[in-house]
């Protein structure tokens, strides 16, 4: 098959890094300088859009051609900035991204990082030179001190304090440009030949496909709501900080060494932290010391640092002139398939507790801050809570959301066959509360929702599931839950006890992927998980047939604990690139989260196969953009429910809602 391997670059007043390819794209500034293209192993060529060149009809034609593949690394940029430059949208289908191709074998999205991961050739010099062609042509430049004096001689001004450089500003610049993007076409089609030898499946292909048209889609936001959302905080914060600044004397709010000076002079003791772990232990101290300045200043403090706010800006940054949101989705944005957020990041989204929503989204589109705070007090709290509702469905539809039941502990489950828990989940589905039951010996039927028992099962079925211990319940919430400390061990071994095929479980994973590296071999699990190791990576497959993969392998001694332990390549807590570590409960983890993803793979592919508009997705659920009057959540639900052929006997179940504008149930 032909392959036309695509490289641009492009300019536009809008900031790609915080806006994101389809807004920045969207812009009226907007335009493609440069155009390098390859068929295949040709010479690779350029086309000087910025200097009267244009895109030759034959390669306009190729670019429709869905039996051509377009390649390039985050060919999401290359399309959406296409379909812009030639007025149509361009089909997804019958493009390659290599950056995705690099994602599936547990790569970084960064064509630095991977190009080293694969060892490309690096001329560091010739990355520092393109970047700073880049900021040169392709981005505003701002006023400075030594070019004040010029920018006036500038014809080229984007604003006031804003120009921008052409062609003929810097010729021999424009000359090393081309050449930089010409060697970006060489670059990307010499790390697809690498990655070739571990081709992408046509079915992650058709996923990737249907990822893209998603995106291409968008959302609707209510972009009067968001407005009015920033007025009032403005308003708000602005009067906050001035009753701050008077009961304080701090002149900046935000200056946390001026603030816990104040808060020293006032509590009698050096201050040395202000954040979520030591609020609760100052207001204490305030009250026992009848200090309510210092309360009152800490409440204050927390209604200016409400970071969720943010969100409503990001969503003025990026809605399209048609009001829509696109591109909130990471295709493979985590190593085990599972899609990430982007810009307003819908994966990490406040929940609202609030029970008229309506009315409250009323009071903020009339503007009327007075009636809010009376009524509901804090406003941050109250306006972060409603950052769901700014996601609307398009005009006469209606969002269908719905989303998998306890998805994970399902599928662990059903890998482990751990019978008593699917016994359950084809029953009742109260897994929470059987779990209890199970852990400590009681009949189910006596434990109610208020249930000191249920509150211990339902804290151990979301710390333990994977090999956690005592640490791994404290960091979910256990004290806070009531729990004493010295009954945890007690809980672990409750819990561990009860779930003896989940625990072996750990350990056949983790002793078996050993196996597979230190004997370059393959080995199959007794739950039907193969571990395959080849030159570079071991292997997961998954029952769905897709596998996880884990770079350059090894077994190493394990310096805190006795025996080995597994590492590899893979990005750290700090998001650098470097060794990671693994053990039996983490690859559980990876396995089941892995599954679960393809779980929701098949109910999107089916759900667009019925017709369905997706609008966006967040960890197990789907929002549906639904005309009025069209399909049903019983459908959809019947959709994620169904049984999938790679999973016999996993019993998944769904349910949902359909509302106005999105929220949580």
């Amino acid at each position: 098959m032909t392959t036309l391997a695509i490289d641009i670059e492009t300019y536009s007043n809008v900031s790609l890094k915080d806006a994101g390819v389809y807004r920045y794209a969207d812009d009226p500034s907007f335009e493609i300088l440069l155009f390098a293209y390859a068929f295949g192993d040709s010479e690779v060529r350029i086309i000087d859009l910025a200097q009267g060149e244009s895109i030759p009809k034959a390669i306009t034609r190729a670019i429709h051609d869905k039996n051509v593949i377009k390649t390039a690394f985050n060919a999401q940029f290359e399309r959406v900035c296409l379909s812009k430059h030639l007025g149509v949208t361009l089909d997804p289908e019958g493009w390659h991204c290599t950056m995705a191709h690099a994602l599936t074998l547990g790569f970084s999205g960064s064509l630095d990082n991977v190009g080293k991961a694969v060892n490309l050739p690096q001329n560091s010099q010739k990355l520092w030179t393109g970047k700073n062609l880049i900021r040169m042509f392709s981005v505003p430049r701002k006023r400075t001190k030594t070019n004040a004096n010029q920018l006036d001689l500038f014809t080229n001004k984007v604003a006031a304090d804003m120009y921008r450089y052409f062609p003929q500003d810097r010729p021999e610049e424009w000359e090393q440009f081309k050449e930089y993007c010409m060697q970006d076409v060489v670059a990307e089609r010499e790390l697809r030949k690498r990655l070739a030898a571990y081709p992408v499946s046509d079915r992650e292909w058709s996923l990737y496909y249907l990822d893209q048209r998603i995106n291409d889609y968008g959302v609707k936001l209510d972009s009067e709501f968001v407005t009015r959302v920033l007025e009032m905080d403005q308003v708000y914060s602005h009067r906050i900080h001035e009753e701050f600044t008077e009961l304080t004397g701090v002149d900046n709010p935000k200056s946390l060494v001026q603030f816990k000076e104040w808060l020293s002079s006032r509590l009698g003791y050096k201050v040395k932290t202000v954040n979520k772990t030591s609020i609760p232990k100052l207001f204490g101290d305030a009250q026992a010391q009848d200090r309510p300045e210092v309360t009152k200043a800490l409440e204050l403090r927390q209604g200016l640092s409400k970071t969720s706010i943010s969100k409503y800006d990001k969503m003025d940054e990026v809605i399209n002139q048609d009001g829509r949101a696109r591109g909130l989705h990471q295709f493979y944005g985590a190593a085990t398939g599972r899609w990430s957020g982007r810009h307003i990041q819908p994966q990490n989204l406040p929940r609202n507790y609030i029970q008229d929503l309506d009315l409250v989204r009323t009071v903020v589109k009339d503007g009327d801050l007075e009636t809010l705070e009376m009524i509901y007090g804090r406003v941050p709290d109250i306006l972060s809570q409603l950052i769901r509702t700014a996601f609307i469905p398009s005009e006469g539809h209606r969002f269908i959301v719905s989303d998998f039941s306890a998805i994970e502990a399902r599928v662990i489950a059903w890998y482990a066959k751990e019978q008593w828990r699917l016994d359950v989940f084809n029953d009742h589905g109260r897994i929470y509360e059987a779990s209890a039951a199970q852990m400590f010996g009681v009949p189910v039927e006596t434990i109610t929702r208020d249930s000191p028992l249920r509150q211990k099962g339902k804290i151990a079925e979301l710390a333990l599931g994977y090999q956690g211990s005592v640490g791994a319940l404290m960091q979910m919430g256990a004290l806070d839950m009531g729990l004493q400390e010295d009954e945890l061990p007690d809980l672990v071994e409750q819990w561990r006890k009860a779930n003896p095929k989940i625990k072996q479980f750990w350990s056949d994973v983790g002793e078996l992927a050993k196996e597979a590296i230190s004997n370059r071999a393959s080995r199959l699990s007794p739950q039907g998980i193969k571990f395959i190791c080849e030159p570079g990576f071991l292997f997961i497959e998954l029952a769905s047939g897709r596998r996880l993969a884990y770079p350059n392998p090894r077994v190493e001694p394990h310096h805190k604990f006795q025996g080995t332990k597994i590492t590899f390549d893979g990005l750290m807590k700090n998001k650098k690139w470097g060794r990671v570590d693994t053990y039996g409960g983490k690859l559980v983890e990876n396995i089941v989260q892995a599954t679960a993803r393809d779980c929701l793979a098949e109910a999107m592919l089916e759900l667009d196969k019925a017709g369905y508009k997706i609008a966006f997705h967040i960890h197990d659920e789907v929002v549906l953009d639904a005309p009025i009057g069209e399909g049903s959540l019983e459908e959809v639900n019947s959709i994620l429910s169904e049984e999938l052929s790679w999973a016999p006997g996993l019993p998944l179940g769904a349910d949902g809602f359909e509302c106005p504008y999105y929220q949580k149930d």
